[in-house]
């Protein structure tokens, strides 16, 4: 009975204090759902047809509403990070320090949580959209999801993360991190890669394969999330001297 009260409260101080990253995951795996919900209720009745007049109020508007959201928050983010950083982190206490790379463990947290959402909810999705379906334009309900908003706010998530993490973290600021560099450069390129895809298929590559050669942009650019295990390494090899540090300030402390 104290063993389980002992677990409760232990699970109670987590939640507590990773509230913030439960929440924001939470709000983006509601977001891909909704998103998703939608595409099912309105896809096939009005998204078949690009020219018709439904399309371009169920589908056009919400891409519309989709770049001027994803271009807003970016931009506001971007300026936030930016003018409220720190001009000199030399003597940055390393308790502050250990706490920030947290953060940042915890806000990839989150993006993994939307990486790996609609990497199960809609990429599939789309090859077995035109499979089943003409195609007509660039413009379908899978492409506005995926090409026009998901990839873009993931690709939006790395870049505003890169930016914090090298204005915030001492081993980070005037620096590049390659493995950073490798991973948001990679999401991002996968967009132009996007229109390469549609032009080849528009011209000659009419049926849509998974293993076309039109597609391998996709599979080289997908590559670069094994940037992820440089970077991992790099946070860590930083904890690790930063933990024993904290651990002897609270010990010296507490005498």
């Amino acid at each position: 009975m104290e063993q389980s009260s002992g677990i409760g409260a232990a699970l109670a101080r987590h939640f507590k204090a990773q509230r913030v990253t439960w929440l924001m995951s939470g709000v983006v795996l509601l977001l891909a759902v909704a998103i998703r919900v939608y595409q099912q209720l309105m896809a096939y009745s009005v998204g078949t047809d690009f020219y018709e007049p439904e399309f371009q109020t169920y589908w056009m508007n919400l891409l519309y509403a989709e770049l001027g959201l994803l271009a807003l928050g970016s931009l506001i983010g971007a300026v936030y990070i930016w003018q409220t950083r720190e001009k000199d982190l030399k003597t940055l206490p390393a308790t502050v320090e250990l706490n920030r790379y947290y953060k940042l463990i915890s806000i990839f947290a989150v993006i993994a949580v939307w990486a790996g959402t609609i990497g199960y909810l809609a990429v599939e999705s789309d090859a077995a959209w035109h499979q089943v379906t003409i195609r007509d334009t660039d413009f379908t309900p899978t492409h506005i999801v995926i090409f026009y908003f998901a990839i873009p706010l993931l690709t939006s998530m790395l870049i505003l993360t890169a930016l914090w993490t090298h204005t915030r973290l001492p081993e980070f600021v005037g620096k590049i991190s390659v493995p950073f560099a490798g991973l948001a450069t990679g999401v991002f390129m996968i967009m132009p890669n996007y229109g390469f895809n549609e032009w080849g298929h528009t011209f000659f590559y009419a049926e849509e394969l998974f293993s076309a050669p039109i597609h391998y942009g996709f599979v080289v650019l997908g590559w670069s999330f094994f940037f992820l295990v440089p970077l991992v390494v790099q946070f860590i090899s930083r904890m690790a001297v930063l933990i024993p540090k904290v651990v002897q300030e609270q010990q010296a402390a507490a005498v």
